[in-house]
Parts: C-alpha cells; sequence; structure tokens
C-alpha cells in the first residue's frame, strides 16, 4: 500500500517523526536503542545465508495478502532450512496501524510473530470496520496472547513507544527509499509489493549468491 494523502492526514502529529532531519533522529537513538520493544523482531537462524527485511503497516491489505499467503510458505521451505532469516520492521502508515504496532512490540518477543499474524488475519474486523472501537478488536486479539485491556491502553498512550516507532520508519525511509508497504529488502535489492513465494524465492537465491 502506498503512502496517501489520506494516511498522511490521519495521523498528522504522530507521524511528524517520520520527516525529523537525520541529525534530530540521531540524538534520540539511543533512548530507542536502550528501549528492548525496540529491538529487532525476527525468526530464522542468525547465520542464514540471506537476511530479509520486510517493512510492513499492520492496516495494509497488501502486506496481510503477503503474511497470509507466502508467508508460510516461505517459512517452511525457506526459513526452516537456514536460506532465509526474516526481520520484521515497522512502517505504519496511518494512527491505528501505529497503534497495533505499539501493541504488538509490547508483548514478549516470542509472541510477537503470532500476535502480527492474528491482526492480519482479523484485519477485516479491526481495521477496516466501519464504527466500532478497533482499540477493543485489537485488545481481545492481545488478550489470547496475554495481554490485558488495561496493558493495551498502556502502550497505546507510549508515546515514547511510539516516537521509536516512527523513527524506524523514518530509517527505512532514509536507507531505502521505502514509500510504499510491503517493501523487502533482499541484501541490497529492495522489492516493493506483495510478492509470490516464487519470486521470493528467486530474490533471496540472488541475495545469497546461489
Amino acid at each position: 500500500m502506498t503512502i496517501s494523502r489520506r494516511s498522511l492526514l490521519l495521523a498528522p502529529v504522530v507521524l511528524a517523526p517520520a520527516f525529523t532531519p537525520l541529525a534530530a533522529l540521531a540524538q534520540g537513538a539511543d533512548a530507542v536503542n536502550a528501549d528492548p520493544r525496540l529491538a529487532e523482531r525476527g525468526t530464522g537462524q542468525p547465520d542464514a545465508k540471506v537476511t530479509v527485511v520486510e517493512y510492513f503497516s499492520l492496516t495494509c491489505s497488501h502486506c496481510a495478502t503477503f503474511h497470509l499467503q507466502t508467508w508460510p510458505q516461505v517459512k517452511e521451505k525457506l526459513v526452516s532450512n537456514g536460506t532465509v532469516r526474516m526481520v520484521w520492521r515497522d512502517f505504519p502508515l496511518d494512527q491505528l496501524a501505529l497503534a497495533a504496532s505499539q501493541v504488538a512490540r509490547s508483548l514478549p518477543a516470542d509472541r510477537y510473530e503470532g500476535f502480527i499474524s492474528a491482526l492480519f488475519a482479523s484485519q477485516d474486523r479491526w481495521a477496516f470496520a466501519r464504527g466500532g472501537d478497533p482499540i477493543a478488536e485489537i485488545a481481545k486479539i492481545a488478550a489470547v496472547a496475554g495481554m490485558t485491556r488495561e496493558q493495551v491502553d498502556k502502550a497505546v498512550a507510549d508515546q515514547n513507544l511510539a516516537r521509536g516507532i516512527m523513527e524506524m520508519r523514518a530509517k527505512g525511509q532514509q536507507e531505502f527509499n521505502i514509500n510504499s508497504t510491503p517493501t523487502f529488502v533482499f541484501g541490497k535489492k529492495v522489492q516493493p509489493g506483495a510478492v509470490t513465494y516464487e519470486r521470493f524465492a528467486q530474490l533471496a537465491g540472488e541475495a545469497s549468491g546461489a
């Protein structure tokens, strides 16, 4: 999903750090790095042949398509055998995606993948449903992962966590010119779009020199 005018208008205040000058971002780097909630989230062997980085937004339907249709094949055929290590980096496109990311990163690291998968699987209930309370729907899913509603609300209200996630987004824009989700980084190659398994495997092979 490409960054749109609508996406930017949804979060004029929280998205501001994404356009902060590099020098200003660097000043906050130590604080971000010190927060374990902002540590790398990923799966696969540390010495895998290639590390693939995915920039995603939890409210992006194309990201959901990849995670529900392609990611299970990638995990079974490429991650399990040590070919690929997958790293996930938040690139929220609106305030709701940012809030969902804050909740996801407030869970223990070993519950992160399962939680974002559950969010993608139920995206129509919390991200696209008209009316209702989307945070309440997210909280229902978080409850299964062991998080109380009070903990969810605390995570969503945490501006330091929000700032850290937005700095992650800003770094992706600055390093790889990310402007849509999902976008994958295979070594030096940047590939936007919800790629098929065949295309993912091809790019992973090229990045590993196979």
